[in-house]
């Protein structure tokens, strides 16, 4: 009978253990309210740059871009757009292309092409995998302190023609008014980011 006992708890300490390690070593998602490091990526030129030389004075768009990606294309026009509206205003935006499936001549073409704003290469998605986004377009909102403040869709309709929800300028319109953003989560939409097959 002590036996069993003592082959008991040793039974249930050895689950405890793995559970407890696996807990440790589990991804969590980057959550709103958490700051973002410096880094530092090169454009499709190979110049280095870093996030604490290219940040805004009232925060940064971190979006998640894509050469072949049809929703990115049909988003084109309206990224341009909120970004060169909110750059007048201290937000600047730093566009990020993690796929592996792009080359770098790729990359190079469609953002000179399409972007006026600053673009990085994620090589082997290390910076995606590290903030958790899986989809492109994605954005991250980062404000004038470093913190995640939006994150998700820039807003609610892929075509453009019936947008009921500005998702990402009202979160820029409440934080630039000194108000707390009232939704900071919605559920991004778009094409997969392309990774390395583990």
């Amino acid at each position: 009978m002590k036996r069993k006992a003592i082959l008991f708890v040793a039974l249930v300490s050895l689950v405890a253990f793995f559970a407890s390690a696996n807990t440790s070593t589990a991804k969590e998602d980057f959550a709103i309210g958490e700051s973002i490091d410096n880094f530092t990526m090169p454009d499709p030129n190979g110049k280095e740059h870093s996030y604490k030389d290219s940040k805004g004075k009232n925060g940064t768009l971190i979006i998640f871009l894509s050469a072949q990606c049809p929703v990115v294309k049909q988003y084109n026009d309206r990224i341009n757009e909120i970004a060169e509206n909110y750059k007048e205003k201290g937000i600047n935006f730093i566009g990020i292309y993690s796929n592996v499936t792009e080359s770098v001549e790729w990359v190079k073409e469609h953002s000179a092409e399409n972007y006026e704003f600053l673009t990085l290469i994620d090589k082997d998605h290390v910076f995606a995998d590290k903030l958790s986004a899986t989809r492109t377009p994605e954005v991250y909102y980062f404000n004038a302190k470093d913190i995640l403040d939006y994150h998700g869709a820039i807003d609610n309709d892929r075509s453009g023609t019936n947008i009921t929800k500005q998702f990402l300028r009202t979160a820029f319109n409440e934080k630039l008014s000194g108000q707390e953003i009232t939704q900071k989560e919605t559920k991004a939409f778009g094409c997969s980011i392309k990774r390395n097959k583990s």
